[in-house]
């Protein structure tokens, strides 16, 4: 049985935020911005939106997408760094809201790398036979933890969900392979206290060679090579980290995912909303190999290779 993404979906907040608008509020430029980041500008939340909401919105268009209901569901997680609360879990909150009766739920807890963890857990379930059909969301708000005062960060980040169903496909389809990693002793470069504290520097250094190593590694498991990869969906963190995984695989520009210049660092929600984006626009089509490959605070990473189709 191969297990691979069966539906999909995704919410973002109306409000936009342009760089120009940061340039109002702290000492920063558009032009200092895009060079560094690539972002162009993102989604803000209002007060009344929370965390579970995005995720809420992004998995009804899922199961809609999947053809399936509520009640076919068998496990949901839920990949955030900023839950409605501390408990109950978001995972538990969209469970009760979709009316999903029959599925357990929990949170995954691993930062930007959160929907990869996700996803290759859900594989698991599926595969095993366990379960049939799991969601998996990855969702943020992390307008709640940026600090506004902070240039080096508040220019980064935005609010959004992603989501996916995970089901068995057919023969040759699905997921191919898969890579998670951890490394406890780069916490110190990325975490929140009030707010996210980040040593860029470390964490693009980081991230530069785990995501190219990563993209290598699950094609050398699925016995592919870079010539078989047709696209790339990195975490959409910082436009020069993507290209240098880009250039690893030696893809053209044309065949890797940015959305980052409109929604800027989404964590665990840019690659499922980025899935969404390329999907809609026609660029990912049945039977393409795609690799998807994220890194994020822990530090984690997680990359798969996939077959794209039912």
């Amino acid at each position: 049985m191969n297990a691979g993404i069966v539906g999909i979906g995704r919410y973002l907040p109306e409000k936009v935020v342009t760089n120009a608008d940061l340039e109002k509020i702290m000492d920063t430029s558009d032009e200092w911005i895009r060079t560094r980041t690539g972002i162009e500008e993102r989604r803000i939340a209002d007060d009344n939106t929370n965390t579970s909401d995005m995720g809420f919105a992004a998995a009804q268009k899922a199961i809609q997408d999947a053809g399936i209901s509520p009640e076919d569901i068998d496990l949901i997680l839920v990949a955030t760094v900023t839950p409605d609360q501390p408990f109950p879990s978001v995972a538990c909150m969209l469970q009760e809201r979709l009316g999903a009766k029959k599925a357990a739920a929990m949170d995954v807890s691993a930062a930007c790398a959160g929907f990869m963890y996700g996803i290759i857990t859900a594989k698991q379930f599926v595969e095993s036979g366990a379960y049939k059909h799991v969601l998996v969301v990855g969702v943020e708000k992390l307008s709640n933890i940026t600090d506004w005062n902070d240039r080096n960060t508040a220019v980064l980040f935005g609010d959004g969900a992603g989501a996916v169903i995970v089901g068995e496909v057919s023969e040759n389809r699905g997921i191919l392979s898969f890579e998670l990693g951890a490394d406890g002793t780069g916490a110190k470069h990325l975490y929140q206290d009030e707010y996210i504290i980040m040593n860029g520097r470390e964490v693009f250094k980081f991230a530069v060679r785990q995501m190219g190593e990563s993209c290598i590694n699950v094609l050398e498991k699925a016995g592919l090579t870079k010539e078989d990869v047709d696209f790339l969906i990195p975490h959409q963190a910082n436009i020069r980290i993507m290209e240098a995984s880009r250039q690893r695989l030696e893809l053209p520009v044309e065949k890797m995912s940015k959305t980052v210049h409109k929604y800027g660092n989404t964590s665990a929600a840019s690659i499922p909303i980025s899935i969404v984006e390329e999907i809609e626009a026609g660029r990912i089509k049945d039977d393409d190999l795609i690799v998807m490959v994220g890194f994020g605070g822990g530090l984690t990473w997680g990359a798969i290779a996939i077959r794209w189709g039912k």
